[in-house]
């Protein structure tokens, strides 16, 4: 039987279409613009969060629930690991790039795993999607609180400012509430979740890109752009691919050492390493709320997503083919 094919995720495209078109007209899209942003990106947030609840099948994991060691090295990968680095990077590359950059770094260490890309990539991959499934799921509820807190610990301990108390109220009206909604409301609207996951994904992504072109209308109108400079980056970009890269090796290297089966090393692979832009943007909506530079602080998370979708599709291909070989 010949190996899946993973396909370009038009996604990817259409991202460097919003922000190139937050260059060319940034008007509509930021404050105070005809699309009223800043009203209807918090409406945004919660719209993503809302669809996430309903889509999240809690009663459907169970199969996937018992391997508590494969569990903890993603959430440990996640949620630990990855935040050392970011600050480890936030500190270390002060006076290379920008205090907003660097924060983006950290954001994108701390952010939550990605839901539907990494149990593709595992199917993609014939790796265990149950495991999968439950490690992205748990991943991204616990990052509506671990993610901000990373934030708000370091930011605290660097004498940077952040109304904590504000923060988590907005996290939990934006957040919290509309999954604990959709989530209640998923017995009765489940069946029709199912059969419109592809549309509702769409409208999912769509709402993503709209955040992004918001963001950067902000940051053009603001002129924040004009004091980044090219090699700042090229850095960037370079320390983005070289998470990705220590995070597959490291993540590989780990779970053979555990004695993983492959299925579980394929799930722990993409779970992992991989970042959510679906979960994450809207938190760093809500985290750096009226930030002029927003679209520098989630350069990092586009770029590692982009990265990450690109790579993560042909590793997927790969291990498949190696998988018909054995």
């Amino acid at each position: 039987m010949s190996a899946p094919r993973a396909k370009f995720d038009w996604f990817v495209g259409a991202l460097i279409a919003v922000t190139a078109l937050a260059w060319i007209a940034p008007g509509p899209g930021s404050r105070g613009g005809v699309l009223h942003s800043e009203v209807t990106t918090r409406l945004g947030v919660a719209l993503v969060f809302f669809i996430h609840g309903m889509g999240l099948p809690l009663s459907a994991l169970r199969a996937g629930s018992l391997r508590w060691k494969v569990h903890g090295v993603v959430q440990a990968a996640t949620f630990v690991a990855f935040p050392l680095f970011g600050l480890a990077l936030y500190l270390g590359l002060s006076g290379f790039l920008s205090e907003e950059m660097r924060l983006g770094l950290l954001f994108l260490c701390a952010a939550p795993s990605t839901i539907s890309s990494s149990v593709a990539m595992t199917a993609i991959a014939r790796g265990n999607v149950a495991e999968a499934l439950f490690n992205a799921t748990l991943s991204s509820l616990l990052g509506m609180l671990l993610t901000p807190l990373w934030i708000a610990a370091v930011l605290t301990t660097q004498g940077g400012s952040i109304d904590v108390g504000s923060v988590f109220g907005d996290l939990l009206r934006l957040l919290v509430l509309p999954v604990v909604v959709g989530q209640l409301l998923r017995p009765v609207t489940g069946a029709w979740v199912d059969r419109h996951r592809g549309k509702l994904g769409v409208l999912d992504r769509g709402v993503i890109l709209f955040l992004v072109y918001a963001a950067f209308c902000d940051s053009v109108v603001n002129r924040t752009w004009s004091t980044v400079g090219f090699g700042e980056l090229l850095l960037l970009a370079g320390g983005c691919a070289g998470l990705l890269g220590l995070s597959l090796f490291g993540l590989d290297r780990l779970s053979r050492t555990l004695g993983f089966s492959r299925g579980e090393r394929v799930a722990a692979l993409f779970c992992g390493s991989q970042k959510s832009l679906a979960s994450g943007l809207p938190i760093a909506n809500v985290l750096f709320a009226g930030n002029p530079a927003l679209s520098v602080l989630v350069l990092p998370l586009m770029l590692y997503h982009a990265l990450q979708l690109v790579l993560s599709a042909s590793l997927a291909a790969r291990l498949a083919r190696e998988g018909d070989d054995t």
